[in-house]
């Protein structure tokens, strides 16, 4: 059941433009040297957001450190609160008809990442 969701994720639900913005993103910050760290968050997300159907984000331990934090709060500062609102607001429009519900659940385990990327497990 997941192939048949990831497949219609890609091509109806537009995983296919929200990975291909996040890869792109993720190897341009990966260039420089500062941006390693959050062109690796970006990648990660760009795989989760590729094939999120059968696969889970646990955040459990995601705070568990001092520079995890620190890293979370820079990525909330410099463009991770609008990637998570970005991922709200396409859950609520996907939500708004029963056939768009498993899509709005996977923008909203992309919320979840997309807020606390450093420390995160997809599983």
């Amino acid at each position: 059941m997941s192939l048949l969701g990831n497949l219609l994720w890609i091509f109806l639900g537009g995983g296919i433009f929200i990975s291909a913005f996040y890869l792109i993103g993720g190897l341009a910050l990966c260039l420089t040297i500062v941006g390693i760290p959050f062109g690796v968050q970006l990648l990660k997300l760009a795989g989760l957001s590729l094939a999120p159907f059968g696969r889970d984000v646990n955040t459990e331990g995601s705070a568990s450190g001092l520079i995890s934090i620190l890293m979370n709060v820079l990525w909330w500062v410099c463009g991770g609160v609008e990637v998570a609102i970005v991922h709200l607001v396409f859950a609520f429009l996907m939500g708004i008809t029963i056939i768009g519900l498993p899509f709005a659940r996977q923008h909203m385990k992309m919320l979840k990442l997309a807020l606390v990327p450093f420390g995160a497990v997809i599983e």
